[in-house]
């Protein structure tokens, strides 16, 4: 709103008084408008507004902007009182504005709001100061504002297809808020006569039952089940699957038998199961506690520990599941790294099928394929003890039902579970 960017020879010839005013202002934000005083112009107000920017990929906003100048312009008009307005070419040379695309929509967005408020406004003026701009507005007004048969007639047929909304803005119809309509009202029969009415309900509307179904969701008042006790029939249903689980029908990867995948295939199956896992809250996979981060072996390798009788209890979900797995296990993949698997009290019959298992080693990837050595470097060992010769039991978060075990098994002989501490202690 400064000289700088007005209008060329507005501040000259309005004088200092409003370089003043618009110092007070605060500015005035992309496709909205100010009103001043005009000082000494002949004029009663000047309405100031600010253009956008006209980039390529951004085509869409900048014409809305522009049409909101436009419109900001004649709504301050009519709330001054005020009844005609001469307007300059708002789009301006320096933000590289198409100067035919943007005169459509000023002419467009006056056209549509004259035709809402035509009884307040008596004219509008395009000013423009260059040929090229009277040109165009020559050819264009008669498009939008046909004075006879004639020029109605030759709109018809040259009229752009979009011409905007009612408010003369550009339709973007990916963004259109679609609401289904309401259902039909139905007309209720009165139960009584007005006269048997009680004096004490007289202004109050009665509906029937039929009128207010027609507003309520079957869903939403029918009787649902308590989540535990579902929850509960659901992991009953799965212990009572004597088949094992066919994870790879049920996740919709077809015959586990098909052909191996290439190297490319393999690389976009991961890619994308990663994205989507780093898209999603699985903060509810990662508390039940079935596999997690633990510290480093005796080599200095990073662990992941697997809870198997987690696996088989709480996971009802495998996609997820799958999703959380591929997430967790990123970033070890690129190196060496041990796996401590607690099998303790998973002894239930229901077990994953080992085409799950092929399917999930392939969305893993070859790189972790590359770091995983099954056949040469699986120890299996019989107490914990055992274990924390490979990793040493600060780097690990092991269950308590796991030391609950190894004392059973093994009688508790070179270990002993303190329950208040938490910690191991070897016997002398």
């Amino acid at each position: 709103m400064d000289e700088v960017h007005s209008s060329q020879g507005l501040h000259a010839a309005a004088g200092p008084g409003l370089a003043e005013e618009c110092a007070t202002l605060g500015g005035c934000r992309t496709g909205m408008a100010k009103v001043t005083n005009a000082y000494d112009l002949p004029a009663r107000r000047v309405i100031h507004t600010v253009g956008p920017k006209y980039a390529v990929k951004y085509h869409s906003a900048a014409e809305n902007a522009l049409s909101h100048c436009y419109r900001s312009c004649l709504e301050l008009l009519i709330e001054n009182g005020l009844r005609s307005i001469a307007m300059g070419c708002i789009y301006t040379e320096a933000k590289n504005y198409p100067r035919e695309p943007a005169a459509h929509v000023a002419i467009r967005t006056v056209r549509r709001l004259l035709e809402k408020q035509k009884d307040k406004i008596t004219a509008v003026v395009f000013c423009t100061s260059t040929s090229s701009d009277t040109e165009i507005y020559k050819r264009l007004l008669p498009l939008y504002l046909p004075r006879d048969k004639h020029e109605e007639a030759v709109a018809i047929s040259k009229l752009p297809a979009d011409v905007g909304d009612e408010n003369g803005e550009t339709i973007i119809h990916e963004r259109k808020i679609r609401i289904k309509p309401l259902p039909k009202k139905v007309i209720p029969k009165p139960s009584q006569s007005p006269a048997e009415v009680p004096a004490s309900d007289v202004g109050l509307v009665q509906r029937n039952s039929s009128y207010l179904d027609t507003y309520l969701d079957p869903a939403f008042m029918s009787l649902m089940k308590d989540p535990d006790q579902r929850r509960q029939e659901q992991w009953e249903k799965t212990a009572q699957a004597q088949g094992g689980w066919n994870c790879a029908k049920m996740l919709g990867f077809g015959d586990i038998g098909g052909p191996p995948l290439s190297a490319a295939e393999e690389y976009s199956l991961h890619s994308r199961y990663l994205a989507k896992a780093n898209s999603l809250n699985l903060s509810e996979i990662a508390e039940m506690k079935i596999l997690y981060r633990g510290g480093v072996d005796s080599e200095g390798r990073p662990v992941m520990v697997v809870v198997g009788a987690h696996f088989l209890l709480r996971c009802l979900e495998l996609e997820r599941f799958i999703l959380y797995v591929v997430k967790e296990f990123e970033p070890l993949i690129q190196k060496p790294y041990t796996i401590v698997y607690f099998h303790s009290a998973a002894s239930l019959q229901v077990q994953p099928d080992l085409g799950w298992m092929r399917r999930l080693q392939q969305i893993l990837g070859r790189k972790h394929q590359r770091n995983l050595h099954v056949w040469k470097k699986v120890v299996y060992v019989d107490r914990l003890l055992q274990l924390f010769k490979y990793v040493p039991r600060e780097q690990l978060t092991i269950p308590d039902f796991v030391f609950q075990h190894d004392i059973e098994v093994n009688g508790g002989k070179g270990l002993i579970v303190d329950p208040r501490t938490k910690y191991i202690y070897h016997r002398p």
